[in-house]
């Protein structure tokens, strides 16, 4: 079996930097506990610092995720690391990951600092992180731009005030796998003391080459990989936890590890990151896009359908996604429908269930078959929707090629229920104008894009919107069989979000 590589998730820290990705803490709990399912060893829950938003988020992960280690981030400094361990101290396997920069570019351009203070700085913040956890964390950030004899010497005073894992940030996408292999490798040759700790790895994708660099760190030395679901994280994102662990798995003839990933919940982790962030897989993407396992070409048809081994490297189930897409119909009962929402990754409570079961009879009756895709957007529109200050409740909508769109709304705010109607070049941009009317929305409309949740004419359509507003962007997704109720619902949805984000914002980002 080999060695064990330890699976460091920081898709509800790094993974939330995405633009308008930002979770509120209920969405993060969902999104930590599916994480357990999964079988993650280190969850890095944030960074409790950067606002009580996300302190109280942090907390509320400590004191009711139980299984991994429940990670938080701190900047070098007594403040972070104290916040840092007030969310942190109800968890039954708490970790402090504290970081400061190691690299000339940010010591002479960030913080001002000299080498001897930023060595200082580190064996000060490690020894104070240490007083509260035996498990520390410590990463010289940019690490892949810092003098190498320099970065040893980061590492040995880090692992010598105390720190168990040693993370080696690769903070801009910016190495290549021989070159970041190296870099491990001479860690693990120059660093004395390096036996006591972890070598663990962090990269992003700027060039494309995060889950590259990662394998090769493996190979180096590394023995934890620091990875988001669907490579989600800010600019373009962090090495894919999904691929990372199939590569380990299915080249087992190169790689003799291991992780303890629960394969089969890859696909459903995947499809509620996907939902809470509005973040959407592409389609082509590895592991878990739409087209990861279909077959198009008339010779890989043939070719899977005499051995699938011809053209898969893995099945479908091995990493959770359903082999059967025609599933229910109008027939179906609570308990099938019950049944494949469990499939899906979705235990719902009875009244929930009831609430679904209504709403799937709905679109049953309307579809000759119901899919995977629909009840999965059925479910996030039903149950677990952000609604808070602004709420869609009527839509009315007048078009055609010889008369004006016109749009008439209602709405909830705070409690108060307003009515407006408004004019559009079309009827989307009618519906967008008096919602916009409606809500004093003073941001702008950055993207709008529609697809077709399953094929048919008769297919739900789901929307998703980018919007911004004095520098936040927020990403807000709607579905529904009618396109205008699906457009209208996911700029609804945004608008929620960004006043989320105003308040992150007010509380001190």
């Amino acid at each position: 079996m080999g060695e064990r590589i330890f699976i460091f998730d920081t898709t509800l820290r790094d993974g939330e930097q995405s633009p308008g990705a930002s979770m509120r803490k209920e969405e993060k709990l969902r999104v930590a506990k599916q994480l357990v399912k999964l079988g993650v060893d280190i969850l890095e829950a944030g960074f409790p610092m950067s606002s009580d938003g996300e302190f109280e988020a942090v907390k509320l992960i400590a004191q009711e995720v139980k299984g991994p280690i429940i990670c938080a981030l701190a900047r070098a400094n007594e403040e972070d690391i104290d916040r840092a361990w007030e969310a942190l101290k109800y968890a039954e396997r708490p970790r402090i990951h504290t970081f400061i920069a190691t690299s000339d570019i940010h010591l002479k351009y960030k913080l001002r600092m000299s080498r001897e203070e930023v060595l200082d700085r580190i064996e000060k913040a490690v020894s104070y992180a240490k007083k509260y956890t035996d498990d520390v964390e410590f990463s010289p950030e940019d690490a892949t731009r810092t003098d190498l004899d320099f970065l040893c010497k980061a590492i040995e005073i880090a692992i010598k005030a105390g720190a168990t894992t040693v993370n080696i940030p690769d903070t801009v996408g910016y190495s290549i796998p021989e070159e970041f292999g190296n870099i491990i490798r001479t860690i693990k040759e120059r660093v004395p003391n390096i036996d006591k700790a972890i070598i663990s790895v962090h990269c992003h994708n700027d060039l494309g080459l995060a889950v590259a660099n990662s394998i090769a760190a493996i190979k180096n030395g590394a023995r934890q990989v620091e990875c988001t679901v669907n490579g989600i994280g800010e600019r373009a994102g962090n090495a894919a936890l999904e691929e990372i662990v199939m590569i380990i798995k299915v080249r087992k003839d190169l790689f003799p590890f291991y992780t303890c990933i629960n394969t089969q919940e890859i696909y459903p982790t995947s499809r509620l990151v996907s939902a809470i962030t509005g973040l959407p897989v592409q389609p082509n993407k590895a592991i878990v896009g739409a087209n990861a396992f279909a077959h198009e070409s008339g010779i890989h048809q043939d070719g899977v359908l005499k051995e699938k081994l011809t053209y898969e490297i893995m099945t479908p189930e091995s990493v959770g996604i359903p082999t059967s897409h025609i599933v229910l119909g109008k027939h179906s009962g609570r308990h099938a429908l019950r049944e494949r929402l469990k499939a899906l990754g979705y235990e719902l409570t009875p009244k929930e269930l009831d609430a679904v079961f209504q709403k799937f009879k709905k679109i049953a009756d309307q579809k000759k078959v119901v899919y995977d895709e629909d009840l999965i957007a059925l479910v996030e529109e039903e149950i677990f929707r952000v609604s808070d200050k602004y709420k869609l409740l009527n839509l009315s909508v007048h078009s055609g090629t010889v008369s004006i769109p016109t749009a008439t709304v209602q709405m909830e705010i705070d409690g108060k229920i307003i009515m407006e109607a408004g004019f559009g070049i079309g009827p989307v941009d009618a519906v967008y104008k008096t919602i916009t009317k409606i809500t004093g929305f003073k941001g702008n409309l950055l993207d709008y894009t529609v697809a077709s949740i399953t094929g048919g004419t008769d297919a739900q359509g789901e929307v998703r919107v980018r919007i911004e507003e004095n520098g936040l962007t927020a990403i807000g997704q709607g579905a529904d069989m009618d396109i205008l109720v699906a457009s209208a619902k996911a700029f609804v949805n945004a608008l929620n979000k960004l006043e989320y984000l105003k308040k992150r914002k007010f509380q001190g980002v």
